[in-house]
């Protein structure tokens, strides 16, 4: 990613000022990102076929969304091109209905490196973490999505989950092992057109605003603010797409 590619991604997700490899700086990059690209998986469901070597021109030129694969595999090549020490690593979604995690590839995160202490960076989960967490075992870490921890799931794997007041509820498993972005093409294609994948099942736009989330599944429109939540059917296609331009700045 070339210097002028990252200003306009920095553009993009409205982040001006230090691009100095330190936590604040990460924290504030992640932040914006999930406050101005949306978590999507619309192309799938026109039929469009997801291409992560055209990724940097969906989100940053064409001001969409994407997926796991989409939004992490392009917020490493920023990172990475603005100096950061950082890694894709390779996670398993935990399934809640299946009481299973799923194989491997199924979710792309980022571990970034700053003073020799490393950090679970991930913008492309849907409603998860708003700022990165340190990875550091049995450590409760809050912020304003909730309260989470990393604890060691078995030898191979390290899971992180979401606390509350009735116990933890696992989100992913997750190795530190160094992946290519490559890697992640199998499973890619498949939760673009596997009837099984969770992203097939329906058009899905999420993104996190000052006050909350804004979210479309399916038909309904979900707004969720200061804790309340509001509902909206939308009823056809010209309201559907109407919802994602108010809501979302974003043209099919």
């Amino acid at each position: 990613m070339t210097s002028a590619d990252c200003l306009k991604y920095l553009e993009r997700i409205n982040y001006t000022g230090s691009t100095s490899s330190s936590v604040e700086v990460l924290t504030k990059l992640q932040q914006l990102h999930l406050l101005n690209v949306p978590f999507e998986n619309l192309d799938i469901h026109t039929g469009k076929k997801i291409e992560l070597e055209n990724t940097y021109d969906k989100i940053v030129n064409n001001h969409r969304g994407g997926f796991c694969y989409e939004l992490n595999g392009l917020f490493f090549q920023l990172l990475t091109a603005i100096g950061f020490e950082a890694k894709l690593v390779s996670a398993r979604a935990y399934n809640n209905k299946l009481q299973t995690f799923g194989p491997e590839f199924d979710h792309m995160a980022i571990v970034a490196s700053i003073e020799n202490q490393n950090y679970l960076v991930d913008v492309g989960f849907g409603e998860f973490t708003y700022s990165p967490l340190k990875l550091e075992l049995d450590l409760l870490q809050a912020d304003r999505a909730g309260k989470f921890m990393i604890k060691q799931y078995d030898a191979t794997y390290l899971t992180v989950s979401k606390v509350d007041g009735n116990g933890s509820i696992p989100e992913y498993i997750f190795t530190q092992t160094r992946r290519q972005l490559n890697d992640f093409a199998v499973m890619c294609h498949y939760h673009q057109t596997n009837s099984l994948s969770h992203f097939t099942q329906k058009r899905l736009c999420s993104i996190v605003t000052g006050k909350g989330r804004i979210t479309i599944s399916g038909n309904i429109l979900k707004k969720t603010e200061n804790g309340s939540v509001i509902e909206i059917s939308l009823t056809d296609e010209v309201e559907f797409n109407k919802a994602l331009w108010d809501y979302f700045n974003v043209k099919l």
